[in-house]
């Protein structure tokens, strides 16, 4: 276990996750290793580039806005593993309606990696409901 990557791999999750809240898409793209790969709903999703995440920016607004959601918050992220350049994280997701109302719940495994220097999500696996 490396505290260091640990520390490193919660802030980012964290800095990823009030990015999306202010839906600042080129700050949140800072957060990404890329490729980055999204497995939810059955399928993968691979997003090459901060560019490319960019450019589907507005998909996932308006995927969001249909749920009139608000904002996400976790409750809960664990540390599952670490090493110097890889941390596996657990985190609790609440997707949530401006009035705080919790209309979706589920667990997220993400794992952030070490490229270059830079800490930043590169996989999420979620048991989106």
């Amino acid at each position: 276990m490396s505290k260091e990557a640990e520390a490193a791999a919660i802030a980012v999750a964290k800095a990823f996750n009030d990015t999306f809240n202010a839906q600042d898409h080129r700050a949140q793209a800072a957060t990404m290793n890329y490729p980055h790969i999204r497995l939810a709903g059955g399928g993968f999703a691979t997003i090459d580039s901060a560019e490319h995440f960019l450019e589907l920016a507005k998909e996932i607004k308006a995927r969001m806005d249909k749920e009139a959601w608000h904002h996400t918050d976790n409750p809960a992220i664990e540390v599952l593993q670490s090493g110097a350049d890889k941390v596996h994280l657990l985190l609790q997701q609440e997707r949530c309606h401006e009035n705080g109302e919790v209309y979706n719940r589920f667990d997220t495994l993400w794992i952030v990696t070490l490229q270059d220097g830079h800490w930043g999500v590169q996989f999420r696996s979620s048991y989106l409901r």
